[in-house]
């Protein structure tokens, strides 16, 4: 008699069993949504982020629209590189004419380093003309307007934009601090068109 009771319990729950079973699978779930938004929040602040190209000064690397992605780690492992691609907040001598909080350049002269134009408007570092792979014979053919010679500070960047000819940069505003340096971009991911590494 005890046997066919225990097997007729075990086949069936009661409604306080389902509620509880329904409540923990309401509260498992809420838990790993709570981790998932927290570590998206962590990413977001020490890791990676995404941004958008307000504007045409990195074409054709970069284009208006173009969203990339920013590793915001790499420069707390190693120094910045000339010819990384960083997004930096807008220096105080800027003046925002598109109205963005950051800014996306290529790194042009690094600290220590005496920059300024040759005849030709190519750049020159510490007097020595520079390769610079990433210009498109139009940018080459329109530097725009000439580097004043002058040293970079230390813990400065100077930077550039690949559009030479139509790009507010440090030729304006002087070299970057590296505090206002958000990260390196490195990829380039909408549209899918135009996915690449940068």
């Amino acid at each position: 008699m005890a046997n066919d009771l225990d097997e007729h319990l075990r086949g069936k729950t009661t409604p306080v069993v389902e509620k509880r079973r329904g409540n923990r699978w309401i509260v498992e779930w809420a838990i790993v949504l709570v981790v998932a938004l927290g570590l998206a929040v962590v990413l977001r602040t020490f890791v990676i982020q995404t941004y958008s190209i307000p504007s045409v000064s990195m074409v054709p690397t970069l284009k208006v629209g173009d969203r990339i992605l920013v590793d915001k780690l790499s420069y707390h492992l190693h120094p910045v590189h000339r010819g990384d691609v960083v997004v930096f907040a807008t220096p105080p001598k800027e003046i925002p004419i598109l109205m963005v909080k950051d800014l996306v350049k290529r790194v042009i002269g690094l600290p220590g380093e005496t920059i300024s134009s040759g005849p030709d408007g190519e750049v020159l570092i510490d007097g020595k003309r520079i390769a610079q792979p990433w210009l498109t014979a139009s940018a080459r053919d329109d530097p725009g307007p000439p580097i004043r010679t002058q040293k970079i500070p230390q813990g400065d960047i100077f930077v550039m934009g690949d559009n030479r000819g139509l790009s507010d940069d440090s030729r304006d505003y002087g070299p970057v601090p590296e505090s206002l340096i958000v990260g390196r971009a490195v990829f380039g991911f909408w549209p899918l068109s135009r996915i690449h590494w940068l």
